[in-house]
Order: structure tokens, then C-alpha cells, then sequence
């Protein structure tokens, strides 16, 4: 068992994880990201999270957090105070909680999940996840092993910033038709497709509750299927990291 944490802009989510199921052992809770998201605050939310539960002693906790991360530290961060970057998540949780800790960017722990335990449980190869919301986030595995920080929705496309024109917020944005999106999300996968050659291609994001409207308009290689585990996701792979760090 451990504990996955999937810190947001709005709130901090977490939940034990069965590791052999994926299941979450006990109900998931969230309390409010702090209004002034410092990152002691955010520790002292962390810490009392992890106290709510019944833990076995020696259960790690893995944390989801919503920026890049070079071994545990904060590169740089969009959705929180400025004061993170720079700072050692893994030791602020640790001298909080007096666990074992791994922190990951958010999009990679929910692809992990998805490779664990949902859409692309069991599969090797190239697997790319993808997650389409107010940005795109994605996740690179191979042989079940992670490719930190690719920022896929960042590539350049056209002149433009990928994520500008093919997240679900440009979508409702530009008011676009299920069909004007789906051609803007063939030019994005066909290019990401193009360099990375992937196996297996996992949909995430709330608009995959949606997926039947837009992915058979694609035209790929590669099988593209929604993600199963949605906002579990990140919990439960961010849980999977802390138990084995090479998810494999």
C-alpha cells in the first residue's frame, strides 16, 4: 500500500492505494488548496491528509504536483505560489510527514496509472498519454518505464504553441464542432506521432468522458482509446512511483 496525493490549484486530493489492484483502500479525500499556496502551507495540508488515514508505518506517499520536477525539484510552477520553485518536494513532505516520499509532475503520474492500472495495463512498447484540459499534459512510457517532463503540449505546430489551439479550452474557446476540433487534434497527434512513433496512445482529461464525439475522427497509426481510470489517475500512479520508482 500508498498513499497517492494529486495536489491542484483548487484542491489536494489523496487516497491509499491498493498496489496490487489500483484500487483506492479507503475514500478518497480532498481539502481545499490553501488561498495563499506557500509551500509551507501546502505541507501542513499534506501532513494533515496523511495523518486522516490509517497507514501501516512504513506506506510511502507519492505526490502528484501540477509542474515540472528535476528529481523531486520544482523547475518552475504555474498554478501556485511563485516561492515553489526551486524547493525539494520530496524532503518538505518527508520533514512534514516523516514518510518516505516521490513527487512527479501530475500528467506523468496519471500516465503511469493509466499503464499500471487502467487503459494501458499490460502494455510495452512506446505508450504515450495524453491529457486535453485548460492545457495538454502528457505522459511518456516505455516498457512501463517513465520518460519524465516531455511537455508535449508545447510543441510547435504551425507557428503555434500545441496546447493554444488542440486543448479542450480552445475548444470552447473558439466554440468549435466536435469535427473542427478533431481536425486540429489530427494535426497535434500526427505530429507527436511522427516523432515518438508510439504503440499506444491514452486519452485523458475530462473530455474523454466525451471520446465517442471526437476520437473516431482521427486518422492514426496508432490505436487511440480513452483513459479509464480519469481522476483517479493521478492518485493512484503518483501511489505506484512512491512503491517502485521505475513502474515497471
Amino acid at each position: 500500500m500508498a498513499l497517492g496525493i494529486d495536489i491542484g490549484g483548487s484542491g489536494i486530493k489523496g487516497a491509499p492505494v491498493d498496489l496490487t489492484s489500483g484500487a483506492f483502500a479507503a475514500e478518497r479525500r480532498r481539502i481545499p488548496t490553501p488561498h495563499r499556496s506557500t509551500p509551507r502551507a501546502v505541507a501542513d495540508v499534506l501532513a494533515e491528509l496523511v495523518d486522516s488515514f490509517d497507514l501501516p508505518g512504513d506506506a510511502p506517499v507519492g505526490v502528484a504536483f501540477p509542474a515540472p520536477m528535476d528529481h523531486g525539484v520544482v523547475r518552475f510552477i504555474a498554478n501556485l505560489d511563485k516561492s515553489w520553485k526551486g524547493v525539494d518536494l520530496p524532503a518538505l513532505v518527508h520533514d512534514a510527514t516523516g514518510r518516505e516520499v516521490t513527487a512527479v509532475n501530475d500528467a506523468d503520474a496519471a500516465g503511469v496509472g493509466e499503464q499500471r492500472f487502467g487503459a494501458a495495463r499490460g502494455r510495452d512498447g512506446v505508450v504515450l498519454m495524453v491529457t486535453l484540459g485548460t492545457g495538454i499534459g502528457s505522459a511518456l512510457l516505455v516498457d512501463g518505464v517513465l520518460v519524465p517532463n516531455t511537455e508535449l503540449g508545447h510543441l510547435e505546430i504551425d507557428g503555434h504553441d500545441a496546447e493554444h489551439r488542440a486543448a479542450e479550452s480552445a475548444r470552447e474557446r473558439h466554440d468549435l464542432s466536435w469535427e473542427k476540433w478533431a481536425e486540429r487534434l489530427q494535426r497535434y497527434f500526427e505530429t507527436v506521432e511522427m516523432l515518438l512513433s508510439p504503440e499506444l496512445i491514452v486519452v485523458g482529461g475530462g473530455v474523454s468522458k466525451q471520446h465517442e464525439k471526437f476520437l473516431p475522427l482521427l486518422d492514426l497509426r496508432a490505436p487511440i482509446i480513452p483513459a479509464t481510470l480519469r481522476n483517479k489517475a493521478g492518485i493512484v500512479g503518483a501511489a505506484a512511483l512512491a512503491a517502485d520508482p521505475r513502474v515497471h
